[in-house]
């Protein structure tokens, strides 16, 4: 699992055993801050497990590299838990997904309904992203390529619409999984982010409890604006997990643990490519153990 993850980031792991291979110095010390820096984990956690490691060399002072890197790995999952769906799912399972432009939503999205129809499931996309038309042709076209049922509207038109209509459908249809797009919007305009606490109350009026889940779509090469990102879409629609994307790219992978320290909103997808099945489920194990193997 996340192999891909060893190209991008293995020189990271490469960097702290040569630093550690003597025993280290001030400019060491200085020298891992930024190596931890530079895989996006962020100025904060950088500098306090840079600090916890000084703390070790004081007390052991013949600590090896391997030991150096097991201690980060330890550090780094701690807090981190994998997702675990409730046993008790509803039907139709709700999912709204919420992201800026640029984000790899509409795809995951898709990727999402892939994954779904693989599990067995009956599943309905709404394209809720109104605003673009692009972005309607962009879901029919997967949901004929993927043949699952689709809800649309015409271009501007009211996304709450588009999703009130979407969840009515699938309780008639007896639908499993209900995949909401919507208009991807800057977390900078405040009447957007209204717009879309909208769309969670028209669904409630549909089915009480949905939005089941709201996942944020981010790409992961923008590294610690990120956490602006999760922090304001939390507030306007409170999420239950996010899906990181375009990991296959130029990101260094840190991010991931940072949003989850942060902001304590687990990772639940990390998307690695173009394609329907490239998508994956975060594992904080395996993905700490990529990110510095």
């Amino acid at each position: 699992m996340f192999s891909f993850l060893k190209k991008i980031v293995s020189p990271f792991a490469k960097k702290i055993k040569a630093l550690f291979s003597n025993p280290p110095d001030d400019a060491a010390f200085e020298h891992l801050e930024q190596i931890l820096y530079e895989a996006d984990l962020g100025a904060e956690m950088a500098a306090q497990l840079v600090d916890q490691i000084r703390g070790l060399y004081k007390k052991n002072g013949k600590l090896t590299s391997e030991e150096v890197l097991a201690f980060v790995k330890k550090e780094l999952l701690q807090g981190l838990l994998p997702y675990r769906p409730p046993t008790d799912r509803a039907k139709p399972l709700v999912i709204l997904v919420v992201g800026v432009n640029g984000s790899g939503k509409t795809t995951s999205l898709a990727k999402l309904a892939a994954h779904y129809l693989r599990e067995g499931k009956k599943v309905l996309i709404a394209a809720g992203d109104t605003f673009r038309a692009a972005a309607i042709e962009q879901l029919e076209t997967w949901a004929k390529r993927l043949g699952v049922d689709f809800v649309k509207s015409q271009p501007n038109s009211d996304p709450s619409g588009v999703a009130f209509d979407a969840l009515a459908a699938a309780k008639a249809r007896g639908i499993d999984v209900v995949l909401i797009d919507t208009a991807g919007r800057l977390q900078t305009k405040t009447e957007l982010m209204h717009e879309l606490a909208k769309v969670r109350r028209i669904c409630q009026k549909q089915i009480p409890d949905a939005p089941h889940e709201t996942l944020l779509v981010v790409d992961a090469t923008i590294g610690q604006n990120a956490i602006d990102q999760a922090k304001t879409f939390h507030q306007f629609t409170p999420l239950t997990g996010i899906i990181l994307t375009k990991l296959d790219g130029t990101a260094k992978g840190g991010i991931a643990i940072a949003i989850q320290k942060q902001l304590t909103i687990p990772i639940q997808w990390i998307g690695t490519g173009e394609g329907a099945e490239d998508l994956e489920r975060f594992d904080p194990i395996s993905y700490v153990n990529a990110l510095f193997s």
